[in-house]
């Protein structure tokens, strides 16, 4: 629990910039925004970003709760990373508890410019560990938070939200945010079931009614491609500023309004992380899939060469082959060929990837729509043979079968497992007491026994143990009755009595 006197709350809430003037002061009113992104935000991705227009950019969304137990977390993902070039800086917490949201943004105040609530994750993760967009229905617990953020941390609060289906809905929760002391909102024009395959297109009417609603300034975020759609949006929306996360790691270029080499924003990446080291060798890679999507999708040989390496410096060469490659196309003319594609651009030019519309239901929610796919599915499954071979196998067990041509896929022909007497699982073949593994070793190591199926030691590491320890007590045994060390061995010591003992002579020596 965290104790600040009246007087302590009342001049931290006083220090700080709110609102308008904070977006103006602080934040040098922003307009050109990097999104918090897990993993992809990091310092080296920050900074090549605000070389190329960006105005504002947010850390990865971290964990409050890691971030308060684990210092190394702390150290990893932002104290580390304290840099002039990277200001202003709003840090973004995931958090469900008042008192965790505000321990980690104590913690990190001192490192931002403002400390940034996620209410907009949508990812299975967010959904188990109940924060992100799941928290959206609980307005009470998020309005105590806020409340308790802004009252004790130096910085101001914001957030980050989805939209509900209801526009009116959408407006009561910015207002509710805003009431309990938010100063600044990014509105993701989505909802919180569009992801994935089912993203579709933001709202910015839903943006739009918020920015008039509320006394606080907006971000917008959400169908941002170019620098065209930046400028658009602000004027259909009339928010402060517009956020990008897709559009910028496809192409970082994107608040500038230029569409560069893929291999100029790669090679320009790379030296930033090796000036700004450490930089998680992962977070490179995947920035590096992004950058050349379009290009791996025909030079599939160094998409899989880039997915092994394991430096920096490997990254690096596979990301200049595809450079040679590109430019041996350039110059034999298949520039013009590639205009021709699905993408604006040749595949070498830095462009955003738009995913592709879902495929209609072939009927809308009726019983005969249900019948339609159960034919489908049915059909699906009649493709494999009887026997699970051939051509008609799936790709995935088609790989399976390559790796071992025995491999047998028909359910019928597959042997029956026999189920673990105790929690239901397939037993193992030859376990002692018919359990699976699990059960097993819970057994074996409370009946101090053995399961040579399942490479279960315990008895024999046991009597190995006591044979060892009356073999130390005999040796001891030993030594007591003889008075000396048994034969082969050193005295470790010799007394004072048994020096005195000794001729003169002897003693010298």
């Amino acid at each position: 629990t965290i104790l600040l006197s009246p007087c302590q709350v009342k001049s931290t809430v006083m220090a700080k910039l709110q609102g308008f003037e904070f977006w103006r002061t602080t934040l040098k009113g922003a307009r050109y925004v990097v999104a918090p992104m897990v993993d992809q935000s990091e310092l080296a991705w920050r900074l090549l970003s605000r070389r190329h227009g960006a105005q504002l950019c947010y850390t990865p969304m971290l964990h409050a709760q890691v971030f308060i137990r684990d210092a190394n977390y702390r150290r990893e993902n932002l104290y580390n990373e304290v840099c002039e070039e990277d200001r202003p800086l709003i840090t973004q917490f995931c958090a469900n508890d008042p008192e965790v949201f505000v321990q980690a943004a104590l913690l990190a105040q001192d490192y931002c410019d403002a400390i940034d609530l996620n209410l907009g994750c949508p990812q299975m993760i967010a959904k188990r560990g109940h924060y992100g967009v799941f928290l959206q229905d609980e307005w009470e617990l998020l309005e105590k938070m806020v409340k308790l953020a802004n009252e004790k941390i130096s910085v101001p609060i914001t957030c980050k939200i989805r939209v509900f289906k209801e526009v009116d809905k959408t407006v009561r929760y910015a207002q509710m945010l805003e009431k309990a002391g938010c100063q600044l909102l990014t509105v993701h024009g989505r909802t919180k079931d569009q992801k994935g395959a089912m993203t579709g297109i933001a709202s910015w009417e839903h943006i739009k009614a918020v920015r008039k609603a509320v006394n606080i300034p907006v971000f917008a975020n959400g169908n941002i491609h170019h620098l065209s759609d930046v400028e658009r949006c602000i004027q259909e929306t009339g928010v402060q500023g517009v956020m990008s996360a897709e559009g910028n790691l496809h192409n970082p270029a994107l608040f500038e309004g230029r569409s560069p080499p893929v291999w100029e924003m790669a090679e320009e990446y790379l030296e930033v992380v090796k000036e700004h080291p450490p930089c998680t060798l992962s977070y490179v890679r995947a920035h590096l899939f992004k950058l050349w999507h379009h290009t791996l999708q025909i030079h599939q040989d160094l998409r899989e060469e880039l997915a092994k390496v394991k430096n920096l410096e490997s990254l690096a060469d596979v990301s200049k082959q595809l450079r040679l490659r590109c430019q041996e196309e350039i110059a034999k003319g298949k520039d013009v060929e590639q205009k021709e594609g699905t993408l604006p651009f040749p595949h070498w030019i830095c462009q955003p990837y738009v995913r592709p519309v879902p495929k209609e239901p072939v009927a809308n929610g009726n019983s005969q729509g249900s019948e339609v796919k159960k034919k489908t599915v049915c059909q699906k499954r009649a493709l494999e043979d009887s026997d699970g071979t051939g051509e008609t196998l799936s790709k995935n067990k088609q790989k399976k079968k390559s790796r071992n041509p025995n491999k047998n896929f028909c359910p019928e022909q597959k042997p029956k497992y026999i189920k673990c007497e105790q929690c239901g699982n397939p037993k193992g073949n030859k376990c002692v007491f018919n359990l699976c593994r699990g059960c097993c070793k819970k057994k074996a190591f409370k009946e101090v026994a053995d399961c040579p199926s399942h490479g279960l030691r315990f008895k024999t590491k046991a009597e190995k143990r006591k044979a060892e320890e009356e073999e130390e007590e005999r040796k001891e045994g030993l030594v007591e009755e003889n008075g000396r060390p048994s034969s082969g061995s050193q005295p470790l010591a010799v007394t004072a009595t048994e020096l005195q003992e000794q001729p003169q002579g002897q003693r010298l020596l």
